[in-house]
């Protein structure tokens, strides 16, 4: 399957409740196709089944939806519409999310420990959906409606699964379920460790039932942890990245798990929404600026691009919002000669810490990422000799098995840099890994301490490790007591004493220390000598940096590879807190005159920018060439050719 089947995607949500009456009412099959075309859109994910249960296709079936018109088959009708366009037409099956199902039979529904059903909301009384025990007979009801709709719409396009997490239950199916394997249905652990099971199952069973049916069909289940792609991979033709910025996932989400997403070798796409908020918000749309930076970073991450929309009831697609994902989608299609088959290039593994609610994973990707570093996330599972250099941040337990892999991969001439309790007891008292040459005494009895770098002292807010080391680069001043509240000096916390033989930072040879978990730090507290001192360390261990860039911290930079072409995306997009809980993207400030140094393995003939093919002069210094790029408006593509 090639990226091009995904690179220009729409994911048309329809889920409309049973009290809508006219469903499909002005429905116009070759406008709905002709808007498409006309936003240079080349694959459309339709509805066969939403979160009400319902049913948008012709079936015997009872859960059709009631306000579909006797003999209007509006699947149909879309399908073979954006199919005489050349357009693809993949199909969306709700799974988890079933209110028909919920209703019809309440004993399907999940459970929780404290026997109250499983629901999308706050309460009975609130809007939500009801969610679906698929270790109850509902499985068989899903894969009966799944088997209908592959025999109908054979050969189909895709299936898009979603609502797919792991969803513990506490229903009598689920308990006999439980105890078919042995586990014990009191045991939380065992609760959700079965439920895992239950969702590879399911995913097995639904992936190869597609497969028998349509070969060389796309299949996707949505709404998975992330972290257990490592096993949901083998069900999956490629990946979705689910992230609406503005729809609660932050502009943060997508750059942080597409390095993850991105070294399993198989496609993945970015999907953002053309809504100003979340899913479902007819008549908002985002500014322009916005849509384009959102695709622009799936482009400059080597993802294909997918914007969500949902049809009104009546069939009629909003002229507004087709104008917006026009202008996006056409600056995806005239990039693409420079994005299909791009890959990634990194000269950093970062470690990412299981199911993480500390902020490491942020910080550490808004740090690296001001700092222009490639990285890719990384598991224990990873190849650690496709980088030059790994990082442990913060709370990276670290296994008897870790611990021999990372010394092979030392002794290889790899380098390292661990912070806070990596390659610690989690208490801070013993080394798990002696090739970090320091001796800990402990987590720190003090909040709050300070780091003496670059002639100044600097607060750290949160609470460190006692090392020392012979190797130490920067040190700790400890304050002159613990703020309490019957002992306490002026407003904030107690200043500084005296300087401690305490290291802060630490650096020998291939591998670096920090002594605090500075990432999780620099993404609650934002206090930018944090990104100093980790800078200070990556220089000793990284001073040749595939890219060094002289531009604001806001500019974000890849480098991905093509062939033999070289190409550095830049962005220069700033969300700016507008609300209380939206960050807007409304304006896009061009950057003039941008210095960028590029290490590269062999020399370039040409550097242009992309698609204009402007040339640039360039010099070559070493093994760096060097160049100038006039304007970044927005987001600028590099080629060194």
């Amino acid at each position: 399957m090639k990226l091009s089947l995904l690179s220009r995607q729409i994911h048309l949500d329809f889920h409309t409740g049973p009290a809508v009456p006219d469903v499909g009412r002005d429905f116009d099959a070759r406008q709905f196709a002709q808007t498409m075309l006309r936003a240079h859109v080349n694959s459309v994910t339709v509805f066969a089944k939403c979160h009400h249960g319902h049913l948008y296709y012709n079936t015997k079936r009872p859960e059709r939806h009631p306000g579909l018109k006797r003999g209007l088959d509006l699947l149909r009708r879309q399908v073979d519409a954006l199919h005489a366009v050349g357009i693809r037409a993949p199909i969306y099956i709700s799974v988890q999310c079933d209110e028909y199902a919920a209703n019809t039979h309440p004993e399907w529904v999940a459970r929780k420990a404290s026997s109250a059903q499983v629901k999308g909301a706050d309460g009975v009384f609130q809007p939500g959906w009801q969610i679906m025990d698929m270790a109850s007979p509902y499985q068989d009801f899903l894969a009966e409606q799944t088997a209908e709709v592959l025999k109908v719409f054979k050969p189909v396009d895709g299936i898009f699964f979603d609502m797919c997490w792991d969803q513990p239950s506490t229903t009598k199916y689920f308990i006999a379920s439980l105890r078919r394997v042995g586990l014990n249905p009191e045991s939380e652990a065992d609760r959700d460790a079965h439920s895992k099971q239950i969702a590879v199952d399911y995913m097995r069973r639904f992936f190869q039932m597609v497969k028998a049916s349509s070969r060389d069909a796309t299949v996707f289940f949505n709404s998975r942890p992330l972290h257990n792609l490592k096993t949901d991979i083998e069900f999956l033709t490629h990946t979705e990245i689910e992230a609406l910025a503005t729809g609660g996932w932050g502009y943060m989400f997508f750059p942080k798990n597409v390095r993850y997403v991105r070294t399993f070798p198989k496609p993945y796409l970015g999907m953002t929404a053309r809504f100003h908020k979340s899913w479902a918000d007819f008549g908002g749309l985002k500014p322009v600026a916005a849509l384009e930076y959102e695709t622009s970073q799936m482009m400059a991450h080597g993802a294909g691009c997918s914007i969500g929309d949902q049809l009104h009831p009546r069939g009629v697609l909003d002229k507004g919002a087709y104008e917006l994902i026009g202008h996006a989608y056409g600056r995806v299609a005239e990039r693409e000669p420079w994005l299909e088959g791009a890959r990634s290039v990194a000269q950093i593994g970062l470690f990412q810490l299981p199911a993480s609610t500390t902020g490491t994973d942020e910080g550490a990707t808004r740090m690296l990422t001001q700092l222009r570093h490639q990285f890719d996330v990384v598991s224990e599972a990873s190849d650690f000799a496709r980088y030059e250099l790994l990082i442990l941040p913060d709370a990276i337990p670290v296994s008897a098995s870790l611990a021999k892999r990372l010394r092979v991969y030392l002794k290889q001439g790899g380098k390292l840099l661990a912070t806070g309790t990596s390659g610690l007891s989690a208490d801070g008292m013993k080394v798990l890994l002696p090739e970090l040459r320091i001796k800990p005494a402990g987590l720190s009895p003090y909040t709050a301490t300070y780091f003496r770098f670059n002639g100044g002292d600097h607060v750290m807010y949160d609470r460190g490790v006692r090392v020392t080391s012979q190797h130490t680069i920067s040190r700790i001043v400890e304050p002159y007591f613990e703020r309490t509240w019957d002992h306490f000096s002026s407003h904030f916390q107690t200043p500084g004493d005296k300087l401690t033989r305490y290291a802060a930072a630490t650096v020998c040879e291939n591998v670096g220390y920090i002594s605090y978990p500075i990432f999780s730090a620099f993404a609650t507290h934002g206090n930018y000598p944090y990104r100093l001192l980790v800078k200070e360390v990556l220089d000793r261990l990284l001073p040749e940096p595939l890219l060094r860039l002289d531009a604001p911290t806001s500019t974000e930079a890849t480098v991905m590879q093509q062939g033999r072409r070289t190409i550095v995306h830049l962005l220069n997009y700033c969300p700016e807190h507008r609300t209380k809980t939206i960050d807007i993207v409304e304006d896009s400030v061009p950057l003039y005159s941008v210095p960028v140094s590029l290490k590269f393995v062999k020399r370039p003939k040409f550097v242009y920018l992309a698609p204009s093919r402007e040339a640039l002069i360039f010099d070559v210094r070493g093994n760096r060439v060097n160049v100038v790029v006039p304007e970044v408006r927005g987001h600028a593509m590099v080629v060194f050719e």
